[in-house]
């Protein structure tokens, strides 16, 4: 069963600001219930450099899961994309060079040479790719992503946010387990040629197992990044940083910060009894509720501790109710959290009675208040 997230639209978590970074952009998010521990400037336009692969590896992941491809086929390499230069695994022009190592090639390597490979192989020409990544990206919610090539190649309208490429992770992570794990793999030889994944948190403890770098003279040394300890994962995502040193200990430090501060707390599961309301000129006095979906909320520890839950409603709720529809609201509240509101249902039907029973029920009302119901 999926957890509610309830957290990515409405917990914003005054603590988490206290912590300052040299990013010029930064999120991160916690992957199960989207809440944002810790964010700056998170919706700017950026370079994202060779973090937009992400999405061409993305395009070539959803082929792969549909059928349509699989890790055997091989692409032909073009002149074009042996003669890119930048980061390469080293195709030779010519030749063709099968799916899994092209996939490899981008994560691993961060070949430019392979992404044109499979850019021209999906999408005609690098292009043409590019406006089919930039559409693909608005379909999974990547509304502020503009690619203009296969690489993250510097290009004035070569845009991406630090949301979306957490967005843009979260997607890669649900979607493709079957392929996942070539991220956490630290090296790859292509051609006689040996390359280290340049990822930094998979040289820690912190957990790390994805995903992908970027580096240009306008981005600065930026990560997307992702660890998972027992049943938590993060997600961190940081540009603009002044050096791959700086970058890993920054990834290192906010992904710590994040583990130690923070925890997700299980309230309620599908189908549990959370509280009952008073019904009016119902053929029942009470009616449970219960949420639609499991209940887990991300907050600090520090606030799990001063949390309050409170049912909201406006009492009596008049006959006649029709189970499932959103009739109560549960309330979250702690200290230096902002509030979170999650909608109650109705978990069974309530019928209007007779007319003789209505009669009386009002009469009782305007005696002795709601307390006769």
């Amino acid at each position: 069963m999926a957890s509610l997230s309830v957290a990515l639209f409405l917990l914003g978590m005054h603590t988490a600001q206290a912590l300052e970074t040299p990013a010029r952009e930064a999120i991160l998010m916690d992957y199960d219930t989207g809440a944002i521990l810790f964010e700056k400037s998170p919706d700017a336009l950026m370079p994202p450099a060779s973090m937009s692969k992400l999405m061409t590896v993305t395009m070539l992941m959803e082929r792969l899961k549909d059928g349509s491809l699989t890790m055997e086929d091989t692409f032909p390499v073009s002149e074009k994309a042996w003669r890119k230069g930048g980061s390469k695994m080293f195709v030779e022009v010519g030749k063709r060079v099968k799916v899994s190592d092209l996939l490899r090639g981008i994560i691993i390597q961060s070949g430019n040479d392979a992404c044109i490979v499979v850019a021209e192989a999906l999408g005609g020409s690098e292009e043409g790719f590019a406006q089919a990544m930039t559409e693909r990206a608005r379909e999974i919610g990547l509304m502020h992503s503009t690619f203009k090539n296969a690489t993250g190649w510097p290009h004035p309208e070569h845009r991406m946010t630090a949301r979306d490429l957490a967005i843009l992770a979260k997607y890669i992570i649900k979607n493709f387990p079957e392929y996942y794990g070539l991220f956490a793999e630290k090296s790859f030889t292509f051609s006689k040629i040996k390359q280290g994944n340049r990822n930094p948190l998979l040289y820690t403890n912190s957990g790390a197992d994805g995903l992908k770098t970027g580096h240009t003279e306008e981005s600065g040394y930026g990560l997307t990044g992702s660890a998972k300890r027992g049943d938590r994962r993060l997600i961190l995502v940081l540009n603009g940083l002044g050096s791959a040193r700086e970058r890993g200990r920054e990834a290192e430090r906010i992904m710590e910060w994040g583990f130690r501060e923070f925890d997700n707390y299980a309230l309620f599961k599908k189908g549990d009894e959370v509280a009952k309301a008073r019904v009016w000129l119902g053929a029942k006095d009470l009616v449970p509720l219960q949420v639609d979906e499991d209940l887990t909320v991300t907050m600090s520890r520090k606030d799990r501790r001063s949390m309050q839950v409170k049912l909201v409603y406006n009492e009596p709720i008049p006959a006649p109710i029709i189970k499932g529809s959103p009739v109560a609201r549960l309330l979250i509240t702690a200290p230096e959290m902002d509030p979170i509101e999650v909608p109650l249902l109705a978990a069974e039907n309530v019928e209007r009675p007779g007319v003789v029973k209505r009669v009386m029920a009002a009469v009782k009302y305007v005696l002795f208040g709601a307390s006769a119901n």
